[in-house]
């Protein structure tokens, strides 16, 4: 009798998923996922320190990652939760008491290498390589200065509202009832991602449901993203 095998899922059908990287040819992603040294993260397990993170160049093949810091507490949080794609470099700053780090939020898969050897490979692509690496970057920096500026976003509605909306556009999967987050998030961590207690935060997520904006599956969220981003625009006008 015949068995059907499944594929191989291979590091290169990884890469050639990754919408962050479709600006690569097929030959380019061939070159990068032989020069890549690729490794497995359990969950909790540091990825990368600050010096690594300020330095090669690091892809997320598979997994949920987050990056980490210290803040004026003492504690170590939560600042942005990275998927599947690049891994944003967090410049590293003599006088900074921040130490970033990255960590496996879920079991990861991550491939390194030197940023030389990235440019090489990508030199003939269709978009320059820099330029694509760096608005990646300044995202995640973006995101980092509106959820965490009490000046810019002043409300914290708002600024949960926001990182639901963050999280929806790189982990949310479109359905008749909204954008389900197929990664579940706890109330902590969106907490930390918007610098507040997780009881404030709580009972922002709970107005939100009465609002209908935001339901409850089990330990996933259904966001209505339309409506929400609305709600926060108006508030902004």
């Amino acid at each position: 009798m015949n068995e059907s095998r499944t594929p191989r899922d291979t590091d290169l059908n990884k890469l050639s998923r990754l919408k962050s990287l479709s600006w690569l040819s097929a030959a380019e992603l061939a070159l990068l996922v032989g020069a890549l040294a690729s490794v497995n993260f359990s969950r909790h397990e540091v990825i990368l320190g600050e010096a690594a993170l300020a330095g090669d160049a690091h892809i997320l093949l598979t997994g949920v990652a987050r990056i980490t810091c210290i803040n004026a507490h003492m504690d170590r949080v939560t600042v942005a939760m990275i998927a599947p794609g690049p891994i944003p470099e967090f410049p590293l700053w003599e006088s900074s008491r921040l130490h970033f780090q990255c960590e496996a939020y879920k079991d990861c898969r991550v491939g390194s290498l030197n940023r030389s050897t990235f440019d090489r490979i990508t030199a003939n692509a269709s978009e320059p390589a820099s330029r694509k690496m760096h608005e990646n970057d300044l995202k995640q920096w973006y995101r980092l200065m509106l959820r965490g500026s009490s000046y810019l976003i002043p409300g914290l509605r708002d600024r949960v509202a926001l990182a639901l909306l963050e999280l929806c556009s790189d982990f949310g999967v479109v359905e008749s009832r909204g954008t389900l987050l197929r990664e579940s998030f706890s109330h902590q961590d969106i907490a930390e991602l918007v610098g507040a207690s997780r009881p404030r935060v709580t009972e922002h997520l709970a107005r939100l449901e009465q609002e209908s904006l935001v339901r409850r599956q089990g330990r996933q969220f259904i966001v209505r993203v339309g409506e929400l981003a609305h709600a926060v625009s108006l508030r902004a006008a």
